[in-house]
C-alpha cells in the first residue's frame, strides 16, 4: 500500500490559503464567539468554501453548527425547505432562494445565524443567468439581508468573492443585533 504524502501547499496542520484569503474568517468567529452566537450555511456555487473558511480558524466548533452544499435543487427542497414553486417562479440564482435557503438552514440546525449562497460561479451561464450572479444571504431570529454580486471574475475568483461578502454581511448583522457590538466587528 502506498502513503499519501501531504500537498506542497501543507506547511504545518493548517491551509495557509484560506487563513490568507478568507482573514474575515477568523474575525468573524470571534464576534460570534464573543456574542455567544452560532451559525450555519447552505451553499451551492461555492460547494463548502464558506464552511471550509469557518471551520479553518481554531475553535470554531464553538460556533459553527453545521452546512449543506445544496446544489441540486432538490436538495435545496428536500433539506432546507426552499418552496418548490419558489424555485420554479424564480429560479435557483435569485434573492428569494438565497434567502430562503439561509432562513431554512438557520432553523433546521438551530442557529443563530443562516447563510444562504446561490449563484452562477461560471464559466458558463446558467439558468439564462450570467456567469458571476450571486446572491448571498444572512438570516437571523428577526431579520433577512439578501445582497446581490454580479462580476465575473472567473470560476474561482467568483467563489471566493461570494464568501468573502458572506462573511462580511455576517459581520454586519451580528453588528445589528442588539448588545452584540459594533457592525465593524468582523471587517477586514
Amino acid at each position: 500500500m502506498n502513503e499519501l504524502s501531504p500537498p506542497d501547499f501543507v506547511s504545518d496542520d493548517r491551509l495557509p490559503i484560506l487563513d490568507d484569503a478568507f482573514p474575515e474568517a477568523a474575525s468573524l468567529g470571534r464576534a460570534l464567539a464573543g456574542a455567544g452566537l452560532t451559525i450555519a450555511v447552505a451553499e451551492s456555487c461555492t460547494g463548502g468554501l464558506l464552511g471550509a473558511a469557518l471551520t479553518a480558524v481554531a475553535g470554531s466548533s464553538v460556533y459553527v453548527r453545521g452546512g449543506v452544499i445544496a446544489y441540486a435543487d432538490d436538495v435545496k427542497a428536500e433539506h432546507l425547505g426552499v418552496g418548490r414553486h419558489l424555485l420554479a417562479t424564480h429560479g435557483a440564482v435569485s434573492p428569494e432562494v438565497a434567502g430562503a435557503m439561509a432562513t431554512g438552514v438557520r432553523v433546521r440546525f438551530r442557529a443563530s445565524l443562516g447563510v444562504g449562497i446561490t449563484g452562477v460561479a461560471g464559466p458558463d451561464a446558467s439558468e439564462h443567468k450570467p456567469a458571476g450572479l450571486v446572491f448571498v444571504a444572512v438570516a437571523d431570529a428577526a431579520t433577512l439581508r439578501v445582497i446581490r454580486l454580479d462580476q465575473d471574475h472567473g470560476r474561482e475568483l467568483n467563489r471566493a468573492h461570494a464568501v468573502q461578502a458572506a462573511l462580511r454581511l455576517c459581520g454586519e448583522v451580528i453588528g445589528a443585533i442588539p448588545g452584540s457590538g459594533p457592525a465593524t466587528a468582523c471587517g477586514s
